[in-house]
């Protein structure tokens, strides 16, 4: 597709870090939250979603080039629900520009990774439409704008930890009420979130992770009452307030513990969330020396989170890649989503 060259209007642009969560994951998910209360501990990653909104030309063009989708229409009124870049079409629909318009979206990391890829990418579309709107939100309301174009808009089920991470950056302690969202930055500086680099194996398990059937049945034996998935979301949450406090001391021996403890908990919650593909990964790591490990997101796929000695990181990640998994590459992010506008807006592809 040609970009349209533009000369009376510059384009927007948005990008926010995909997210690594320590512990707590599920508990920040309405049907929990609303009887519960929910804590998740999670940081940003230098992995990113980009969304590039463009005016110009006629009629609406979207396209995911990650995903190498493309849909195109003449107004919003044509805009329907199908499976093929909803979540682009849901942003529009929730900020409507009028004219011509271009969204773009790119990712960099792998698909279905489970490292809140969707909900960066959420945030990104509210930032940067946002902006073409004239609007400007504060991050906090970006990150509870890119929840609802999922849970109010699309009905998807999942929780909103990814696009807090994504919005804010950096490491917080997520406490999810009824009512509320509290957020606590927790004490990482810099220094210690490079050592806890040098304590880390990111590994994609080269399974896609698609976790709405997953998200399914399991909260639908959470309202059966299943005494099983109620333990394990119970026990979820207990870890997610422990952790926090491990990491403001930068004890990640003790970090891994406790993702130890949510890793056997998590998988409590579905047959599905372990495959065999994780459990190869996760043998070899701990066979190289690891000291803890989790599925990031809900598992099913996606990636593995691997804490050990700084002398072990480098067995771990070659046993891991013997063992079919790609290692990711990763530092930690503290700027959270960002916006820009166009310099020079007379660019094409």
């Amino acid at each position: 597709m040609v970009r349209q060259h533009v000369r009376d209007s510059l384009g927007w642009h948005a990008r926010a870090p995909a997210r690594i969560d320590f512990a707590g994951g599920w508990t920040d998910v309405p049907a929990y939250v609303e009887r519960h209360g929910g804590v998740v501990v999670n940081a940003a990653i230098n992995r990113y979603v980009q969304v590039d909104v463009l005016h110009g030309g006629t009629g609406i063009a979207l396209h995911a080039e990650d995903l190498q989708q493309r849909v195109r229409c003449d107004s919003s009124a044509d805009i329907r629900y199908d499976g093929t870049l909803d979540l682009h079409k849901a942003a529009l629909n929730m900020f409507p520009v009028t004219g011509g318009i271009e969204v773009l979206s790119k990712s960099d990391l792998p698909l279905g990774s489970g490292l809140g890829g969707s909900g960066a990418l959420d945030v990104a579309l509210c930032a940067a439409l946002s902006r073409a709107r004239e609007e400007l939100y504060d991050k906090a309301d970006l990150a509870e704008m890119g929840f609802d174009l999922e849970a109010r808009e699309l009905k998807l089920l999942g929780g909103r930890q990814d696009q807090y991470a994504a919005a804010l950056g950096g490491f917080h302690e997520l406490t999810f009420r009824p009512d509320a969202v509290i957020t606590r930055e927790l004490a990482v500086t810099p220094a210690m979130a490079a050592d806890l680099c040098a304590h880390s194996v990111l590994v994609y398990t080269g399974q896609s992770h698609f976790s709405s059937k997953t998200h399914e049945r399991v909260w639908r034996a959470f309202e059966a009452g299943e005494a099983g998935t109620l333990d394990a979301l119970e026990g979820i949450h207990e870890a997610g307030t422990e952790i926090g406090a491990r990491v403001d001391a930068g004890d990640w021996q003790g970090v891994a513990q406790v993702m130890d403890d949510n890793w056997r908990l998590q998988q409590a919650l579905d047959v599905t969330i372990a495959t065999d593909m994780t459990k190869r990964i996760e043998a070899a790591a701990r066979g190289a020396g690891a000291w803890g490990l989790k599925a990031t997101g809900a598992g099913a796929g996606g990636c593995l989170y691997v804490l050990c000695g700084p002398a072990h990181k480098g067995p771990v990640a070659e046993a891991v890649t013997t063992a079919g998994g790609k290692v990711i590459e990763f530092a930690f992010d503290f700027g959270g989503v960002t916006v820009w506008q166009d310099e020079d807006a007379d660019n094409e592809d």
